[in-house]
C-alpha cells in the first residue's frame, strides 16, 4: 500500500533532484523494501534513519554469509572438509580486514563481540600503573573501561585545536616514565563531527603515551588507515558497517596484547596445557590474535565483516563521502529553516562530519517527536543521550533527572535528552526528505495522533486519537 500523498511529494529545498548522477545511487541494503502501518492509515516505505546505531545489512554481506551458510563448520577445531573451509575463511577474513584498515606489518587482528567488546578487552591489557586519558565526550564504549586504571577525564573542547592543547596539557603532566594511553573517537556518536585524530596520536606519541581509536562512527563514512594515522589501535562493529552479525575488531599493535593474560581463557587461547607434579595445571597460551580469541569464534560475523569491508573498499569511500555529505549539507539545510530546531555540536556549523546529526525542537518532549516520526511518517530515528550521557548533557545544558510525561514540553533550562538521525551509505534521497518535510510539518501543525509513556517512552495512545 501508498503512503499518504504527502509523504511521497519531493522537498524542493533539499535540491537533491539534480544531483550528480555519479554519487546519486545508494548501496543496495536490506530492509530497503519494507513497508510498515501509520497509526493514521495506510503504510509506507519504512526510512531507517538510525544508522548511528546499528545500519542495515548491505544485501552483498547477506548473499555472502548466506552462500557460505551451507559450507559452515569448526573453525581450528577439525580436519573435514568443511572444517578447513571454514578455518580458512575465518583467517582470510583477518587479512581482509587488515587491507581495510591498512595495517601496519606486525599488527594483529583481534576478533571480539563489538567497539565495547574491543576497548574492554584492551582494557584488560593494560600495563600496571597505566594511565588513561580520556575525553568526557566518549560514547560510554570508550568512557567506561578504564575504570581499573588511572584515568584522567578531559572537559568537552569547543575546537579541534582546543581538543588537541587540552591533550598536550594533561600529558604533559603525567608520569614522563609510566605507561599510558589516550582514548579517542574519530567521529562523534552525537555530532557526527570528525575528530583531529591524526593531530591528537601526534600529541600523545610526542608526551610518551599511545592512542587508541574508537572508529564505530568513523570506519562506515570514511576509510581508516592505521599507518597513515599512526594510531596503535583502532576499534570498531560490524552492526555499524552493514555486517549485524555481532562482530568487532580490535587491530594494533601486539605488545601489550601479547603480554596481557587472556581475555577469557579457554579452549583456542591456550596452544598446551598439561598437569603439573603439584596437581595445578600449566598452561601455555598462545601469542597470536588466538591468544584473546578463546572459544568457539563467530565465524559468520567475521566473514560478515569482511565481505562489507570488500564492498565498501570497492565502492570507494571518495563516491560514498561526496554523496553522503551532499545528504548531510541537504538536512542540516532544512533543519536551518525550522527556527525552533537546535542542532547540536561541539565545534560549529563548518565542522567536517558524518551522517549523524542531533537536535532539540522547542516545546517538544524529544521521545514525543520522536514516536511521532515513526508513528505518522515511518520514519526510525533515536532520541535520549545516545549511551554518551555527559557529552549530550553538555550541549544541553542540563543535570541528570527524570524526563517529563509524553506530549509535555521539557521545561528545564535545557532539554532533557535530544533526537538523532544517522543515515549512509544505503539511504535513499527520499528517506532524507520525508524526514525533512515531518520535521516542518510537526513543527507548524503538532502531532495528528494522542501519545502516552508506556515503561518511559512516548507511544501512540491506540485508544485515543487527537483531532486531525
Amino acid at each position: 500500500m501508498s503512503a499518504r500523498p504527502h509523504a511521497a511529494a519531493s522537498v524542493a529545498s533539499l535540491d537533491l533532484a539534480d544531483a550528480d548522477p555519479a554519487c546519486a545511487a545508494p548501496l543496495p541494503v536490506l530492509g530497503r523494501d519494507v513497508t510498515v502501518p501509520l497509526v493514521t492509515g495506510g503504510e509506507v516505505t519504512y526510512a531507517a534513519l538510525d544508522y548511528a546505531a546499528s545500519a542495515p545489512a548491505l544485501q552483498r554481506v547477506w548473499d555472502d554469509v548466506a552462500a557460505y551458510a551451507p559450507y559452515y563448520g569448526s573453525v581450528h577445531r577439525g580436519a573435514g572438509y568443511l572444517s578447513q573451509l571454514s578455518t580458512d575463511l575465518f583467517e582470510n577474513s583477518r587479512q581482509t580486514v587488515a587491507e581495510f584498515l591498512d595495517c601496519r606489518d606486525g599488527d594483529q587482528i583481534v576478533f571480539t563481540r563489538s567497539t565495547t567488546d574491543s576497548l574492554n578487552l584492551l582494557a584488560a591489557c593494560l600495563p600496571a600503573d597505566c594511565q588513561v586519558f580520556v575525553f568526557e565526550t566518549e560514547h560510554h564504549a570508550s568512557l567506561l573501561p578504564w575504570r581499573d586504571a588511572q584515568v584522567t577525564y578531559l572537559n568537552a573542547p569547543r575546537t579541534p585545536e582546543e581538543a588537541v592543547t587540552t591533550l598536550e596539557r594533561a600529558l604533559a603532566d603525567r608520569d614522563p616514565y609510566g605507561p599510558a594511553l589516550v582514548c579517542v573517537t574519530g567521529a562523534s556518536n552525537v555530532t557526527g563531527e570528525l575528530w583531529p585524530v591524526r593531530e591528537l596520536t601526534a600529541a600523545a606519541h610526542a608526551h610518551g603515551a599511545r592512542i587508541v581509536l574508537d572508529a564505530a562512527q568513523l570506519a562506515p563514512h570514511h576509510a581508516v588507515s592505521v599507518r597513515d594515522l599512526d594510531v596503535d589501535w583502532v576499534a570498531f562493529s560490524g552492526h555499524k558497517l552493514y555486517a549485524p552479525f555481532g562482530s568487532g575488531v580490535l587491530a594494533g599493535r601486539a605488545d601489550w596484547l601479547q603480554s596481557a593474560e587472556p581475555y577469557l581463557a579457554g579452549g583456542g587461547a591456550s596452544r598446551q596445557v598439561a598437569r603439573r607434579a603439584d596437581g595445578g595445571v600449566e598452561v601455555e597460551w598462545h601469542t597470536t590474535a588466538a591468544r584473546h580469541e578463546a572459544g568457539s569464534p563467530n565465524v559468520i560475523g567475521v566473514y560478515a565483516i569482511a565481505s562489507a569491508c570488500k564492498a565498501l573498499r570497492e565502492e570507494g569511500f571518495d563516491t560514498l563521502v561526496a554523496r553522503e555529505q551532499r545528504l548531510v549539507t541537504a538536512v542540516r539545510a532544512g533543519l536551518a529553516e525550522v527556527p525552533e530546531v537546535k542542532v547540536l555540536s561541539l565545534f560549529g556549523d563548518d565542522a567536517p562530519r558524518v551522517g549523524v546529526i542531533s537536535f532539540v525542537v522547542q516545546g517538544w518532549n524529544s521521545s514525543h517527536f520522536a514516536a511521532a516520526l515513526s508513528a505518522e511518517y515511518g520514519i526510525g530515528v533515536r532520541d535520549g543521550l545516545f549511551c554518551a550521557h555527559p557529552l549530550v548533557r553538555t550541549l544541553l545544558g542540563s543535570t541528570p533527572q527524570e524526563p517529563g510525561e509524553c506530549g509535555a514540553p521539557d521545561e528545564t533550562p535545557g532539554s532533557l535528552n535530544a533526537i538523532r538521525v544517522s543515515f549512509g551509505a544505503g539511504t535513499p534521497d527520499e528517506h532524507v526528505e520525508r524526514f525533512v518535510r515531518a520535521v516542518k510539518e510537526l513543527v507548524r501543525d503538532g502531532a495528528r495522533w494522542n501519545y502516552r509513556t508506556e515503561e518511559g517512552r512516548c507511544v501512540p495512545d491506540r485508544a485515543t486519537a487527537a483531532a486531525l
